[in-house]
């Protein structure tokens, strides 16, 4: 039997009065609607880590400050992310930028993918993403969700507030292109990883 990824949908803004919330929402119901994939929202608003101030790099000093760990054995569960993006001067918040630092080995080798928002979708802060997780050996898809424009303006507080519903038919085709990929990519890396610690454990001890 092949099993689901497990997938989490990271709400990457803390500030109040966030759009966040609707794209968030939105793609939790894209996942809900496919039969491939398990997801759940995961926000940082319940994760208040301090600024990264650990006594050296993950990658080889284990972290100390116990909601860091907390949200370690939190992202551990997960074979894959969604990031939900806000753009902010060209980037992603801080928080969320906190938030990838304060872990390593929990990120490493799962796949992402993105939904996005702002006057240009997000993209200049999806981009700056894939960099920075880059570093912690994760895999972007290729195809992310980006809310731009008449789109973001019409949905947004800043604009009409309308609901994500009324552009829905602009970011269904983008959001299972993603989903697809994740899925994929998740697949991969599972098999990848439960072929790497069977190995680990050698003939001897699988049949045991």
């Amino acid at each position: 039997m092949i099993t689901k990824p497990h997938i989490a949908i990271v709400v990457g803004s803390t500030r109040p009065g966030r759009y966040a919330d609707k794209p968030a929402g939105w793609m939790l119901k894209q996942t809900q609607a496919r039969d491939d994939i398990e997801a759940e929202l995961v926000d940082l608003r319940d994760h208040p880590m301090p600024f990264f101030d650990e006594k050296g790099p993950l990658t080889s000093t284990p972290s100390e400050n116990p909601e860091a760990l907390r949200w370690q054995k939190t992202l551990a569960r997960y074979d894959g992310f969604v990031f939900v993006v806000a753009e902010y001067n060209s980037s992603i918040t801080g928080v969320l930028k906190n938030a990838l630092d304060q872990a390593y080995k929990e990120w490493g080798r799962k796949p992402f993918t993105a939904i996005g928002y702002g006057g240009a979708g997000a993209a200049r802060a999806i981009e700056h993403l894939r960099q920075i997780t880059s570093a912690l050996q994760m895999v972007s898809t290729a195809a992310t969700v980006n809310i731009g424009g008449a789109d973001f303006m019409s949905t947004s507080p800043m604009g009409a507030n309308k609901p994500i519903e009324d552009v829905e038919a602009h970011l269904q085709g983008k959001a299972k292109s993603a989903l697809d990929e994740l899925v994929w990519w998740a697949h991969a890396t599972m098999a990848a990883k439960a072929a790497e610690a069977s190995q680990r454990r050698g003939p001897n001890e699988l049949a045991a």
